[in-house]
């Protein structure tokens, strides 16, 4: 039988292309060249398995084994920056664990596509313009930032941000058991906070420090600084950093406005409705660092420094419209944005005076924008409406009927929760069956990752009819 030589040179370039032939830089690159949104949501479909495999690693928690549910829930909170548990974090899982679930909310907080886009760019891949428009689109109010500075921006605005965070939480401790551990204690929390991931190493989350005034304003100034947005800090740095300023854009001055208006609003309104009853006895010092602080972390942070099973249903209620309202766009956080709140108030408020033009701080917001943030807005109460309808049809005969009404507002202020990626919760998440939890896990997914992409879908594809019938009125209201 005939031999081939390595030294034919048609064989020598085969074995050497066989050699050299590496098909994970392939797949990576082919995976890169998906559509956006095809991109955005595989890649935490991806990430949200790994995690889950990883968690199931015996060295990842203290008695060598979770739940395959559990350990899927605890992923998807993860990277979808959520912060809902169904395990105690602190206890239950060992310092890999906890160090793993810093990382995946460090992940998810800032994105998948901007890592992938990260790390193409440094080994000198070209990025397609898909993914420059969708991450441009995602954290730029404009294309003119050159996505390289852009992403430089993001991580290094990031990082530096939670490791002053990290710094000024180190005092906060005390006398802690280990100087490792006091580190360890103030990194995850910074991250956390910045991320506007509600996971605590506290059983209590932060009870305990409600009356710290250092720890307080730290986590609420890494909340509002991961929540107000990318797109807005930069902004702002530019403005503040221009021997000759220029107009903010309408973007930042409507991102502005309204997360203060929030924060003044949410921390009143919880002020009055809980001084008297949960807050009771506590000095007004007390009172003010709690109300303030559940006011900020009420719209997508997750942490709490007081209990929520003893707050009244009215001010369930309005958490459940700031989780809902949530942050900015291209921040950490979730919700249907301060900006979508914010051009429903100002398309409202010119129908009210009878102008059809939707004017606002001297300009005037695109028909397009308009368009998108009722979409996003009925998308949104829909999916929350169907999502609680389905826990409600789970739970028919679990529970007698006066208990199940009850039951009501629990359900709905833990799905509101998920989809505003938020955390807060009555405590009922623990105590869900499979079907419970595996509702709140896509709720959790679709609040990240499904309401972003439809909004990109409806701004990247105009289909527009190419004839149009009689136009005829209807009655309303």
């Amino acid at each position: 039988m005939a031999t081939l030589s390595s030294s034919t040179p048609g064989v020598r370039r085969i074995l050497l292309g066989v050699a050299d032939w590496n098909p994970f830089p392939s797949l990576l690159r082919r995976f890169l060249l998906f559509s956006p949104g095809l991109f955005f949501v595989v890649s935490y479909l991806i990430a949200i398995s790994i995690g889950t495999w990883l968690l199931k690693r015996p060295w990842a928690t203290k008695s060598g084994s979770i739940d395959w549910i559990d350990a899927l829930f605890t992923s998807t909170s993860a990277f979808c920056v959520t912060g809902l548990s169904v395990v105690d974090t602190g206890s239950y899982f060992t310092f890999a664990g906890q160090f793993l679930i810093m990382i995946m909310v460090q992940v998810g907080g800032l994105g998948i596509m901007t890592f992938a886009a990260l790390l193409f760019l440094s080994i000198g891949w070209t990025v397609s313009m898909r993914q420059r428009s969708f991450i441009q689109g995602t954290y730029a109010s404009d294309f003119t930032h050159d996505i390289k500075q852009l992403i430089v921006f993001i991580f290094a605005f990031t990082f530096i941000a939670e490791f002053l965070g990290a710094v000024l939480l180190m005092p906060c401790w005390g006398m802690g058991p280990s100087f490792r551990e006091n580190v360890f204690y103030s990194v995850f929390h910074s991250v956390c906070s910045f991320c506007n991931a509600g996971f605590s190493l506290f059983p209590d989350s932060f009870v305990r420090y409600r009356g710290n005034v250092l720890f307080i304003f730290t986590v609420t100034s890494l909340t509002i600084l991961g929540g107000i947005g990318f797109p807005v800090m930069r902004d702002v740095i530019h403005y503040l950093g221009r021997t000759r300023p220029r107009r903010l854009t309408l973007n930042t001055r409507i991102s502005l406005v309204v997360t203060v208006v929030l924060i003044i609003l949410g921390t009143a309104l919880f002020w009055a409705l809980e001084s008297r009853y949960s807050m009771a006895g506590m000095p007004w010092q007390d009172q003010f660092l709690v109300s303030y602080f559940q006011s900020v972390s009420a719209r997508t942070a997750g942490f709490y420094s007081m209990d929520f099973r003893v707050v009244d249903n009215a001010t369930l209620l309005l958490f459940m419209v700031l989780m809902f309202i949530g942050t900015s766009p291209g921040s950490t956080g979730g919700g249907i944005k301060t900006t979508s709140i914010g051009v429903l108030a100002v398309v409202a408020g010119n129908r009210i005076r009878g102008s059809e033009a939707n004017n606002v701080f001297r300009a005037t917001l695109s028909d397009e924008a308009v368009t998108r943030t009722i979409t996003v807005f009925i998308a949104a109460v829909i999916f929350i409406l169907l999502m609680i309808f389905l826990h409600m049809v789970g739970q028919q005969g679990d529970a007698p009927l006066n208990q199940s009404r009850g039951m009501f507002i629990e359900y709905l202020f833990e799905v509101v929760s998920a989809f505003g990626t938020v955390g807060l919760s009555t405590g009922i998440t623990p105590r869900m069956d499979v079907q419970g939890k595996l509702l709140i896990i896509v709720t959790m997914f679709v609040g990240r990752v499904g309401i972003l992409t439809l909004v990109y879908l409806v701004a990247a594809r105009k289909h527009a009819p190419s004839y149009r019938y009689a136009e005829e009125n209807i009655l309303i209201g």
